[in-house]
């Protein structure tokens, strides 16, 4: 619940003419945030007397002095406890400018909600208490507002009657806060002196601060600049759904950014198909010569096209020469509120703006607990956390880094159901650019002469790749033999790759350091990825220690997909090895031994664990069998007298 303001005094500019401003206003708690708000909304004469003298009484009743914070506080807990719980928005306006002003609570154990204030923001006013100076939650807020990318930031130095207003004093905070943000990339545009309880330096200069010739609160509140229009920004309509009446096939959705017009040539994103807008429909049909021509942001749009293309919801419409890119990783900074940590290898369901694409956490970069806004490097992260990760999405959206367009650049993590983070696009990685880069224009792949359905015919299967990974010695190749010996006696099409098998020739290239192994997968996952694409079930049988490597495959490879976990105890596999890999491992004639002295990263959550210390060689391959069959891989069809079935 947020407590909302709304103080609309009188205005020298045109209506037409004033911008909006979103401004959060951060600082620790007892620095005098809600003070300084209320004394600015006392100021802008939005105020009547007659609220004030009604506060007053209130206060008195309760024996305690008034207090200017009480036109903001609003919430009972609030005034009782004598601190901002919740976020609240106040709205009012300065000469040139229409202010949302945002309060965020500056109490650690609100930070959360601090967090949403801040992300809403154009700019922001960092308040610190003159007498207490630039303490480590002034430092924690500086910190967040460029963990979210509030650039614009003026510092208020309040509190200067309890010092006083020496200028030494303010100087001192001065040169230490501007250093501490420029460390961070952030500018301070100003450091501003004041009392928010008596008024100095509110709305006018303080006489008792002669020696600051700089601006008034209220006048760097009318220097920040805004964010951009929606409709200045390029065309973006993610497309919500598509409808077919009568011969009209009507591609809908909402305009978030930018101007759309009939007649003009548009493209849809992550499929690169390209039509020109032929009518934008509404109800009731207008009369003729009356038609609606074109729609700017913040529209609901129907159209039809010029030509029969195939689009469906998820694709985002925009214009040619200012697409969004089309990917498979993005890198997405983010608040997790989820009771499960997000680790790598995590796999969850990511939403972008009508799109939804399975994804896999590739990676885990700074990590940042808000209870101390501390950096530190993680492969979690856990309930309440901040960080940066990598997502590799099992099929190809568009989207747009947020700081190039925030409707397209924020994303939404629903695991096990639920919603349990978002955040914001930080980059596109490996994203396709708005034209083919020149080395590859005049590369064309060769389709196959066979359709999917053909081989589904002959076959009775789909295409699969079942990626086993364990430790070495765990059965991997074992299991994998058996399988494929079970499914090719059934008839399958059923292709066995073995990671050794691999290195002896394709990868003979290839070590074992982190980036080979790496390199080792992905061209393991490429081979297997055109084997799928032919119908082949495809049995990988690679240790493959690494869970991003693997979450890359994943990615690349999509639908049918299948990670197997052959799990067996290190011990056990010590016994198995029959080439005494693991003593020279431990006698250190061999390095980077998985398992010795290289990290194993067990899946998180695979398709399917079949632990060989438990289970006979034939029940684990009737499990994978049971996992393909479940997963619609195979299609059953009518025996015939030399027919398995299959």
């Amino acid at each position: 619940m947020s407590a909302n303001v709304t103080v609309l005094p009188s205005a020298t500019v045109d209506a037409a003419d004033r911008q909006l401003v979103r401004i959060v206003i951060v600082g620790h708690v007892d620095h005098g945030k809600s003070t300084l708000i209320g004394r600015l909304l006392h100021e802008t004469g939005g105020i009547p007397a007659a609220k004030i003298e009604h506060l007053k009484a209130i206060s008195a009743r309760r024996g305690m002095p008034f207090e200017w914070s009480f036109l903001l506080d609003s919430l009972q807990a609030e005034r009782d406890q004598g601190i901002t719980i919740d976020t609240s928005q106040i709205r009012f306006r300065t000469p040139s400018r229409d202010i949302i002003l945002i309060d965020a609570p500056g109490h650690a154990e609100f930070l959360r909600n601090m967090i949403t204030g801040a992300s809403q923001a154009d700019a922001a006013l960092l308040l610190i208490d003159a007498a207490e100076g630039v303490r480590d939650q002034t430092r924690r807020h500086g910190y967040l507002l460029h963990l979210l990318g509030v650039r614009q930031v003026t510092v208020v130095v309040n509190k200067m009657d309890r010092v006083d207003y020496d200028e030494a004093v303010f100087r001192a905070i001065e040169s230490e806060i501007t250093a501490y943000l420029a460390g961070l990339g952030v500018q301070a545009s100003a450091v501003i002196p004041i009392s928010a309880r008596e008024g100095d330096g509110v709305a006018e200069r303080g006489t008792r601060t002669p020696w600051f010739t700089g601006p008034t609160v209220l006048e760097a509140l009318d220097q920040f600049e805004p964010a951009r229009a929606p409709q200045e920004l390029a065309l973006r309509m993610p497309v919500q759904a598509v409808y077919k009446f009568d011969d009209r096939r009507i591609v809908a959705g909402r305009i978030e950014t930018g101007n759309l017009a009939v007649g003009q040539e548009i493209v849809f994103q992550p499929s690169g198909k390209v039509a020109v807008v032929k009518t934008i429909e509404t109800w009731p049909v207008p009369p003729a010569g009356q038609e609606l021509t074109a729609l700017q942001a913040g529209n609901a749009a129907a159209l039809t096209l010029d030509r029969e293309i195939f689009v469906e919801r998820g694709e985002i419409l925009s214009v040619p020469s200012a697409r969004p890119r089309a990917t498979r990783r993005i890198r997405v900074r983010l608040f997790w509120l989820a009771e499960e940590a997000l680790e790598v290898g995590t796999t969850l369901i990511a939403r972008l703006a009508t799109s939804e694409s399975r994804a896999t956490v590739a990676a885990v970069h700074e990590v940042v607990d808000p209870g101390h806004l501390s950096t530190f490097e993680s492969k979690r992260i856990g309930r309440n956390q901040v960080g940066e990760v990598e997502l590799l999405l099992s099929r190809p959206i568009a989207a747009d880094p947020h700081r190039l367009n925030p409707r397209t650049g924020r994303i939404a993590l629903e695991l096990g159901g639920r919603i349990a983070g978002g955040g914001l696009v930080i980059s596109v990685l490996d994203g396709e650019a708005a034209q083919p880069a020149p080395a590859a224009r005049h590369i064309t792949p060769v389709a196959s002469a066979v359709t999917p359905e053909e081989r589904l015919a002959r076959f009775g299967h789909g295409g699969a790749v079942v990626w086993l990974t364990g430790l070495s010695g765990s059965g991997k190749s074992t299991l994998a033999r058996a399988l494929e010996r079970r499914l090719f006696d059934r008839g399958a099409l059923v292709t066995l790759l073995d990671g050794d098998t691999l290195r002896a020739g394709l990868n003979s290239d290839l070590g074992f350091s982190d980036a080979d192994r790496a390199e080792n997968n992905r061209r393991l996952g490429e081979v297997a990825n055109l084997l799928k694409g032919l119908g082949h079930v495809v049995l990988v049988a690679a240790v493959s220690p690494s869970a991003q490597a693997r979450a890359q495959v994943r990615a690349a490879v999509g639908p049918g997909f299948f990670e197997v976990h052959v799990s067996a105890p290190l011990e056990l596999c010590e016994q198995r090895d029959p080439k005494g890999l693991y003593a020279k491992a431990r006698a250190g004639e061999i390095r980077g031994f998985t398992g010795i002295d290289a990290p194993y990263e067990a899946p998180v959550t695979p398709e399917l664990v079949v632990e060989t210390d438990k289970l006979d060689l034939a029940t684990g391959v009737d499990r994978i069998e049971a996992l393909l069959a479940e997963a619609g891989v195979f299609q059953l069809r009518p025996a015939a007298a030399d027919d398995t079935g299959l």
